[in-house]
């Protein structure tokens, strides 16, 4: 169906209807009261082909009944979530502004599936990178790969940006199990100095391999740094100076040759990725380099193999049972309906304390968005903002806004059932457990003035002790995160990304918002290479950019 603005489709209109007279007035521990069977009925179990290991999706905690969920469905189904889905699978150019293919799911395609754009195969590509990244990461962990003073690598810093970098630095701490531990891992980012300058610190200039993450290889921040790390390099001893040893030591994540050659890398130490891999999915392409060197190639083909397998689901699975897609409708229910701004991603696990981050971007660049796909501006609120930390900490942080606050925060926590460090008798995993049921539990139930009088509490108290509850929660219970499980997580918000943009008709897939700030910064900062105050500006930006230059020491 051919639709500009979400709220003109019918099954829109219905779920009005029904959020009006239902959905606003559900209780949460009534819906629980009146059917023993809710949790069977509103949880989903993934089954991982890649580990067979299984992933538990509670949704019953959910703001939902079975008719609020068909028509959700019906929504979905009349927005064209299928058919739109069914071209992202197919090659078509779904990133319609950039007229580009959206195909990340074909760098984890690990059963060779048939995969085309413009007619051509992706398959074979795809696959030599792999064999290229397979023979380079054994060659570096096995010692062969040398320095140029004849020592192996023990040290690697990935200088990207945006997701050059938080997809290789959450995989790279969530999969620390199953890292080199003699490894010493660093990613520079931030063009602040620092970032750089404490990476280098801790660096053997004999010992480290820095790979340049940048499709283009003009990327200002990255090569800005990379430039950096270079001149370090070639002033450190036992180097001096040697431009052939750059060969050794810089790698290169990028398409453009000749930028690669004119910096001294050699071009067979090149790794590409197509134009239809986005940046904040392309963790799964040689980006992923960092994560493949510390992990072995064996543990990230197991990594891609979980996000293909929530390929498959995805693609192949009636909506009513499709995970992904129920999540993101649960999402669209809670902003478009109940007015939550917010979303909560709590893992309940040390090791994925960067993946609230990694999914920022995934969320905000994706569905940050105000123009629906046939230009018009939107009717309706989009992508939710979108915030977490570690728990148990965060429930001494931010938790007490959660239960006692006056926003509406629909959360997702996340934990494994088996602990990588079952130490003391595995007491710290149980206490984290309990934790993890609790938290979601005491969202839900809330505490009534009742029950805080029959605690004793004084009348002055017990309004402040009250808890409302009827708060939403999904909890999404791991056997392990193991590699496939990974996969299949970010995977699954990859696909509920994709559910919210289609039903609200935007485009997930351009990034034009951040463009604007660095072409004005790339002006800013000629006008700093001047002498004297500048007045081309607003008032308040002439200000500051000449406070800056009259107090600047350099």
């Amino acid at each position: 169906m051919s639709f500009s603005q979400m709220t003109e489709l019918p099954a829109f209109r219905t779920l009005q209807d029904h959020f009006a007279t239902t959905g606003k007035s559900l209780v949460l521990k009534e819906l629980f009261a009146r059917d023993p069977e809710r949790f069977s009925k509103f949880s989903k179990r993934f089954q991982n082909s890649a580990d067979g290991l299984q992933i538990l999706f509670d949704f019953s905690k959910n703001l939902i009944t079975e008719e609020t969920l068909a028509l959700l469905i019906k929504l979905a189904k009349s927005a064209g979530v299928e058919q739109l889905r069914d071209d992202m699978f197919a090659g078509e150019k779904i990133n319609f502004t950039e007229k580009r293919a959206v195909y990340h799911v074909a760098l984890r395609n690990v059963t060779n599936q048939p995969m085309q754009v413009e007619g051509q195969s992706v398959v074979e590509g795809v696959n030599a990178v792999l064999d290229h990244m397979r023979e380079f990461s054994e060659q570096v962990r096995s010692g062969e790969w040398k320095g140029h003073t004849g020592k192996p690598i023990n040290t690697i810093v990935n200088i990207g940006i945006g997701g050059s970098d938080l997809g290789p630095v959450m995989v790279t701490e969530a999969l620390k199990p199953y890292g080199r531990r003699d490894y010493n891992l660093h990613f520079v980012s931030n063009i602040d100095g620092t970032h750089i300058a404490e990476a280098l610190r801790q660096c053997d200039a004999e010992t480290t391999l820095f790979l340049i993450a940048s499709k283009t290889f003009t990327t200002a921040e990255t090569c800005t740094n990379a430039n950096t790390a270079k001149k370090w390099f070639l002033k450190q001893e036992g180097i001096n100076g040697d431009g052939s040893a750059i060969a050794k030591h810089f790698v290169a994540l990028s398409t453009n040759k000749e930028e690669v050659e004119k910096f001294g890398i050699d071009s067979k130490n090149m790794f590409g990725f197509e134009s239809w891999v986005g940046g904040r999915y392309s963790v799964w392409s040689a980006i992923g380099l960092s994560v493949c060197l510390y992990i072995g190639f064996d543990k990230f083909k197991e990594f891609l193999a979980g996000a293909h397998a929530m390929d498959m689901h995805f693609k192949n699975t009636p909506l009513e049972e499709n995970i992904p897609v129920i999540g993101g409708l649960l999402s669209i229910w809670y902003s478009n309906f109940f007015g939550a701004q917010t979303h909560l991603i709590a893992p309940f696990d040390q090791y994925m304390h960067r993946f609230p981050a990694y999914l920022q971007q995934l969320f905000m660049e994706s569905n940050g968005k105000a123009v629906t796909r046939t230009g018009e501006y939107v009717k309706y609120t989009t992508g939710a903002v979108i915030f977490g930390e570690p728990a148990t900490n965060a429930q001494h942080s931010f938790f007490q806004l959660l239960h006692q606050g006056t926003k509406l925060i629909p959360s997702d926590f996340l934990m494994a059932i088996n602990s990588h460090n079952p130490i003391e008798n595995n007491l710290h995993q149980k206490m984290l457990a309990s934790n993890f049921f609790a938290q979601a539990e005491a969202l839900m139930v809330g505490k009534t003035e009742e029950e805080v009088a029959a605690e004793g509490a004084p009348d002055e108290i017990k309004p402040h002790k009250v808890f409302l509850g009827n708060r939403p929660t999904t909890s999404i219970l791991a056997e392990k995160i193991t590699p496939g499980a990974l996969g299949a997580l970010i995977a699954y918000y990859e696909h509920v990304t994709f559910t919210e943009g289609a039903v609200w008709n935007i485009n997930s897939f351009d990034q034009w918002g951040v463009e604007l700030g660095k072409v004005l910064a790339k002006k800013i900062g000629a006008e700093l290479d001047k002498e004297g105050p500048v007045d081309g500006h607003d008032a308040s930006t002439n200000g500051l950019i000449n406070e800056f230059k009259s107090k600047s020491s350099l």
